[in-house]
């Protein structure tokens, strides 16, 4: 491989697809992951991660010699920064991944690089790490281009939307901005939006915020309608046929690694003002709670009536719909809390996006239902909305698969 061009640091979720695009450009890639197995994995031009077109491209990319990975990087014109920003104490965003990258690539620094974060980060944080390179470095104050661009993509779609996607790009200067935009038009086809560092960073934050506000209004409604005896579907459904009102679908709390996470950052930094945000992710979190009670209270309610414990079916454990992700996901939480109250009952838990499961004992989707007496749907994957349920079975749909 030739001298790489661009020193991606994190080969997760979002840092090997962004890679395997950069190399199918023409673009010579080096990829740093700190997990050796990761590293081994792509090297023999595989991945270690679920998502449509990925394999081929990177497989593409390794074989013509665009892409390698190793555990440290090396010197290039340009570093991205694409590894996790975990949570610390009570919600508090973790920079200290993002720091060890930086900290990583601080000694290979010259005049003229360019230098993006692209992971989920709390408001100043590329300031921060700004500060932290030159408090090293200070011969490079002012001689490198330092920018945020945060990725916004849906896992499944990923290689589509990480070409055709606008995005935002805010630099520490203007000098920063014209660098990273020229730097993203050579791979991306959606629009790029210039601004500062300070309000790209809040742009991606906010986006996934609004999204958790708009799941909790929903999810909110259920639990009103669940008092109310009103089927909170067939409600929103019509509320929806008002020119200006588009409510979004309940389900059974909020998962993955931005809706569910990204409010949080906003939260820790600006709680007195944050109220709508933080009561939403209060809302979203206790939906997941509330699911996990409903279904005790259906167990006891089984035993009551026929004198014997129920076969209890766990459908789907994915963040959402027809994905293998389980990252945060409220199906997983939910799945968690009732076999912690498991009394001798018999659960058929169930996700067909994978094959196993370091902690559940996982069952095909059609014996599931045909063995239980309580069918509990938590997340709406495709398979399960063909299925057909005998009249004897309890059904608890938190998802709409029968709506």
């Amino acid at each position: 491989m030739n001298n790489p061009e661009v020193v991606m640091v994190g080969l997760g979720y979002i840092g090997l697809p962004t890679a395997a695009l950069i190399a199918q450009n023409k673009t010579y890639v080096h990829g740093v992951d700190v997990n050796p197995k990761v590293v081994e994995t792509i090297n023999e031009g595989k991945i270690h991660i679920i998502e449509p077109e990925l394999d081929k491209a990177v497989a593409n990319a390794v074989e013509r010699g665009y892409l390698r990975a190793d555990v440290k990087p090396v010197e290039a014109g340009a570093y991205l920064i694409v590894v996790p920003t975990p949570f610390k104490g009570k919600n508090e965003p973790d920079i200290s991944f993002v720091e060890a990258a930086t900290k990583a690539v601080l000694p290979l620094l010259k005049e003229g690089d360019l230098y993006i974060i692209e992971s989920t980060s709390p408001i100043g944080t590329t300031e921060k790490m700004m500060q932290l390179i030159f408090s090293e470095r200070p011969e490079l104050e002012g001689k490198l281009y330092i920018a945020y661009c945060p990725e916004r993509v849906l896992p499944g779609n990923v290689m589509y939307e990480l070409v055709h996607n606008d995005r935002v790009i805010g630099g520490v200067d203007d000098k920063s901005t014209e660098k990273a935009v020229a730097f993203y038009s050579q791979f991306i086809k959606g629009e790029l939006h210039k601004t500062n560092a300070r309000t790209a960073e809040m742009c991606k934050l906010v986006e996934n915020s609004s999204r958790d506000v708009q799941i909790a209004f929903a999810n909110e409604l259920s639990l009103i309608c669940d008092k109310a005896d009103i089927n909170v579907w067939e409600l929103i459904n019509l509320a929806n046929k008002h020119p200006r009102v588009n409510i979004l679908q309940p389900g059974c709390g909020v998962g993955g690694h931005c809706i569910a996470v990204d409010p949080y950052f906003i939260v820790a930094d600006y709680p007195m003002e944050s109220q709508i945000i933080g009561k939403a992710r209060e809302i979203n979190n206790y939906k997941s709670f509330w699911c996990a009670e409903k279904v005790q209270t259906a167990k006891l309610e089984f035993e009551l009536k026929h004198g014997r414990k129920p076969n209890i079916a766990l459908m789907g454990l994915a963040f959402k719909p027809n994905i293998d992700d389980l990252r945060e996901s409220p199906a997983k939480y939910i799945a968690q809390k009732v076999l912690q109250n498991a009394n001798n009952e018999e659960y058929y838990i169930v996700e067909p996006n994978i094959t196993e499961h370091k902690v559940f004992k996982l069952i095909g989707y059609k014996e599931a239902v045909e063995k239980a007496d309580i069918i509990v749907f938590l997340v709406a994957h495709n398979e399960f909305k063909e299925l057909k349920i005998a009249e004897d079975k309890m059904v608890l749909d938190f998802c709409g698969i029968k709506k």
